[in-house]
């Protein structure tokens, strides 16, 4: 049976992080944040990410920012003081709208993909969301997540 894996980072040491995804036989780390460049992200920037997840665990990096909340979402949900079922319906009319999940290469998911956001638990995270969709569509995936 394959499996997606999901991990956020805030709350992780760098070795934590990589040792997770090491000891999952993840083959591809997908990052869906919207904003991927913070400051704020020290180890899980971009530019740096794609380096350790190379370097230091052998994994491919791959950022896909259509599997990202748009701006507006975002900021509706920080407005409505974390209100999950709405962002977690508009965030499902986004990737309606995209047509994200048509368009995912699913050879993908034959590498061991990780889908990265930066929320420490998936419960309240669309990383889970979407690798929920995903899962759906292939008979014998399940969902992982790393914490």
């Amino acid at each position: 049976m394959s499996a997606i894996y999901t991990i956020g980072f805030t709350r992780k040491s760098a070795g934590a992080f990589f040792e997770l995804l090491r000891a999952a036989g993840v083959g591809t780390l997908v990052d869906i944040r919207l904003h991927n460049r913070s400051q704020l992200a020290g180890f899980a920037k971009r530019d740096d990410l794609a380096w350790f997840a190379r370097e230091l665990a052998g994994i491919e990096y791959l950022h896909v920012p259509e599997f990202a909340p748009t701006q507006d979402l975002f900021d509706a949900f920080k407005r409505q003081g974390g209100s999950w079922e709405a962002f977690e319906q508009g965030f499902r009319r986004v990737m309606e709208q995209r047509g994200a999940y048509e368009r995912f290469d699913r050879k993908l998911l034959r590498r061991n993909p990780c889908f990265l956001c930066s929320e420490a638990a998936p419960e309240h995270c669309h990383r889970r969301l979407v690798a929920e969709a995903l899962a759906a569509t292939e008979p014998g995936l399940r969902v992982v997540h790393l914490e």
